[in-house]
């Protein structure tokens, strides 16, 4: 972004990275981006080339075969994505923060070795099924039942909302196995399940038509009586919500690097924009009512980057994280709505019309309020940190 400079200094490892990825955006992903979102094809070949920098298996370890790389220079990659193209964006982040994610942390190594190379490789992706039709927010009022059998479970329910639904290769699902012993601890009895996508058991329902990010997949999962090996189980029976709040702490520094790019790519339209469409006899940039507007979104922008970089710097530092995602979350996912929607207002009758890119932004931008956590939410997970520190 012109004039956004960074607040650290690039190490040699991140500029080596960076510079080819942000050519190969420029290249590659850039120029198709207004076409998938009008067609909502799923990028099938667009995701073969990118996983040729290993941004499917960012922060998995070599041994694995990841690219081993840090949650900082996955969260940079992850912007500069969604400069381009958020519903790319959205692809690689909830691959790796919430499948992947989710073996990384609670995977044994079995499982680690099963499944970690086929995703990193780019060669199956990931989908993570939490969401239910009638569990948001709310999730662990979830209804999916893992009913204990011979040599393992019968899952039966459905998943809503789940990204690469309908194109994943893994599948990382959470279900009850067990009783809540009361309502006030219903997140207990919860579980998770790892397992290649069956032949049996799991059907694709509707594929959701939404606001935006349309060249992401987003479909609901009917689990009808699917049997998964008991070696399919993730963690420790009953105590998989633990792992999915962990999950949904690294999802939350995705979503937000996302939302500083969906928000950057704007700004930079609209500065574009200002400077060469004249009103009453001056480029409208020289007007405080436009100019104020493009430094507010910028110092904000820039301030939801220091925030999400912070908290994958203490992710990677193996420090607590949960406060500081939320804040990054909330505070990018915000700021970069109101950027896309100044742009919107900069740019006038353009900016409401598919001709100009800054509508997609926006409604790109706007699932980043709702995802890994919804601002509301995240106002509560803020508050109850800060108030278990006194």
């Amino acid at each position: 972004m012109p004039n956004m400079g960074l607040w650290f200094e690039e190490s040699q490892e991140e500029r080596a990275v960076l510079g080819p990825f942000r050519e190969f955006l420029k290249a590659e992903v850039a120029p198709g981006a207004a076409e998938r979102d009008r067609t909502g094809a799923f990028p099938f070949e667009l995701v073969r080339k990118l996983a040729q920098f290993g941004v499917f298996g960012a922060t998995v370890p070599e041994a694995y075969g990841g690219a081993g790389l840090t949650s900082r220079l996955f969260a940079r990659m992850v912007e500069e994505i969604a400069y381009y193209d958020g519903a790319l964006a959205l692809t690689v982040a909830s691959h790796n923060s919430l499948a992947t994610g989710h073996i990384l942390l609670a995977g044994n190594e079995r499982q680690k070795e099963t499944f970690l190379p086929k995703l990193a490789s780019g060669e199956a992706l990931g989908a993570w099924g939490l969401t239910e039709p009638g569990s948001g927010s709310d999730a662990a009022a979830l209804k999916t039942r893992a009913e204990p059998v011979s040599g393992g479970y019968v899952l039966n329910g459905t998943k809503q909302f789940i990204t690469q639904g309908s194109v994943a290769g893994v599948y990382v699902i959470v279900a009850r196995t067990d009783p809540a012993p009361s309502p006030e601890r219903k997140h207990l009895g919860i579980s998770a399940f790892a397992f290649f996508r069956p032949e049996t058991g799991l059907r694709i329902g509707r594929k959701e038509e939404k606001l935006g990010l349309n060249a992401s997949d987003t479909a609901q999962l009917v689990l009808e009586d699917l049997f998964v090996a008991e070696d399919s189980l993730l963690g420790e029976r009953g105590k998989g919500f633990y792992d999915v709040l962990k999950v949904l702490d690294g999802g939350r520094i995705g979503i937000a690097a996302m939302a500083v790019g969906l928000g950057r790519a704007a700004l930079d339209y609209a500065l574009r924009y200002a400077k060469q469409r004249e009103a009453f006899g001056r480029p409208i940039a020289e007007y405080q009512g436009v100019s104020f507007k493009l430094a507010e979104a910028a110092t904000e922008l820039e301030a939801a980057r220091l925030l999400y970089l912070k908290a994958a710097e203490l992710k990677d530092g193996g420090r607590p994280y949960t406060l500081e995602a939320a804040q990054a979350k909330l505070f990018a996912s915000e700021v970069a709505v109101k950027a896309c929607d100044e742009a919107i207002q900069i740019l006038g009758g353009y900016g409401y019309i598919k001709d100009y890119p800054v509508e997609r932004y926006w409604r790109d931008a706007r699932l980043t309020r709702i995802g890994e956590g919804t601002s509301e939410i995240l106002k509560l997970v803020i508050a109850r940190r800060l108030l278990e520190s006194v």
